[in-house]
């Protein structure tokens, strides 16, 4: 593995959890491991639920229930590849990347799937210069992720398949059935080492958008990520993530305070669900995404904001100005629902909202 700068912007799970992973390392290192994984089974569920190795903390990856990671790591020991599927924000993309860097170290042979995603990108493209100069040959060749997990009988990721089109999607079947790629060009096949597989992500915002095949969904073994369903837990795990960025930011701002996390929190759920925690109220929902991952993103810029035009403290003031930006996507229709929100249930929650509503107030206004 290269050498990671401290200057880098993101540090992909395998170097962000590093000494996490060497305890679990030396803690499994007389179990038996499968083919291709540096792990066992249940060091990497340990590793994505949390414990301890060898004296060490492991921070829990994935707060959610437990039984949806193994299966999922149950999944990645069978011929049949992963896709996990839910709403925005449900931690689709944090658990095959921490996946992928447990049981491989290598967390980066990933597809991005979008419009523009063509079947050269799951298979193999070439280097056209050389190409043209002597025709095809190794050097020439480009392998595209799924071709480098392939060959050295690893994980790779395909983040929102069905943002591509179903042609391109279709292309992965021959992939999955045969653990093969064809190189007629070459006149040869590369087959898939043991320990290839691929944890495939996909939104449920996008279904209809490509959706995908019969044929292709056999192949995967689907797990269905459901938004915390509990206020607890999305506290939880907005915590955690929020300390997490901060630090890798360096944020020069103190966290904010429980109470307004649990603010943040309880309005995302309630305009997400349509209705009031003690469901009392009907809600009307904005046309954006409401879910935990913007919930975090809001923290962290009030974070930004209140250490570089603040005291350092995230004030009503901060998070007032990421709540108009996360819920008002939409001016004509979204600053209605907002404003009856504010009117008809914030306001009406006494003096410890009574700051943040004024402010939300003033720049819904």
């Amino acid at each position: 593995m290269a050498e990671i700068k401290d200057d880098v912007l993101r540090l992909p799970s395998e170097w962000l959890y590093i000494r996490e992973l060497d305890a679990l390392k030396e803690e499994d290192k007389n179990e038996e491991k499968p083919d291709g994984w540096q792990l066992s089974p249940k060091a990497v569920l340990k590793f994505i639920v949390g414990g301890k190795a060898k004296g060490i903390d492991i921070t829990p990856k994935y707060i959610g229930n437990n039984r949806l990671v193994e299966i999922a790591i149950a999944t990645l020991l069978t011929d049949r590849s992963l896709l996990l599927i839910g709403e925005p924000g449900t931690a689709k993309s944090w658990l095959s990347e921490n996946l992928a860097a447990a049981i491989c170290g290598d967390s980066a042979k990933v597809i991005q799937g979008t419009a523009g995603t063509g079947e050269e990108h799951i298979r193999y493209s070439w280097n056209y210069a050389l190409l043209l100069a002597n025709g095809p040959s190794e050097e020439a060749l480009i392998k595209s992720p799924i071709f480098r997990a392939m060959e050295s009988g690893s994980i790779a990721r395909f983040e929102e398949i069905s943002r591509c089109a179903s042609e391109v999607q279709d292309a992965l079947i021959s992939i999955l059935s045969e653990k093969t790629i064809a190189i007629p060009e070459l006149g040869r096949e590369l087959p898939a080492k043991r320990g290839f597989s691929i944890i495939a992500t996909a939104n449920t915002r996008d279904r209809g958008v490509n959706d995908m095949s019969s044929a292709l969904k056999r192949r995967f073994n689907i797990i269905v990520l459901p938004a915390p369903a509990q206020l607890e837990t999305e506290i939880s795990i907005v915590n955690k993530r929020v300390a997490e960025i901060a630090g890798n930011y360096r944020l020069k701002a103190n966290l904010p305070k429980q109470e307004a996390v649990e603010k943040i929190v309880t309005i995302f759920r309630e305009l997400r669900r349509g209705v009031t925690l003690d469901e009392k109220q009907k809600l009307k929902s904005p046309s954006g995404v409401i879910s935990t991952a913007e919930a975090i993103s809001l923290i962290t810029n009030s974070m930004a904001l209140a250490a570089s035009f603040g005291n350092g403290t995230v004030s009503d003031a901060d998070l007032a100005a990421g709540l108009q930006g996360a819920i008002v996507k939409d001016e004509e229709k979204d600053c209605i629902v907002w404003k009856e929100y504010l009117e008809n249930v914030m306001k009406k929650r006494g003096a410890a909202w009574r700051g943040l509503y004024n402010t939300c107030s003033e720049m819904n206004a």
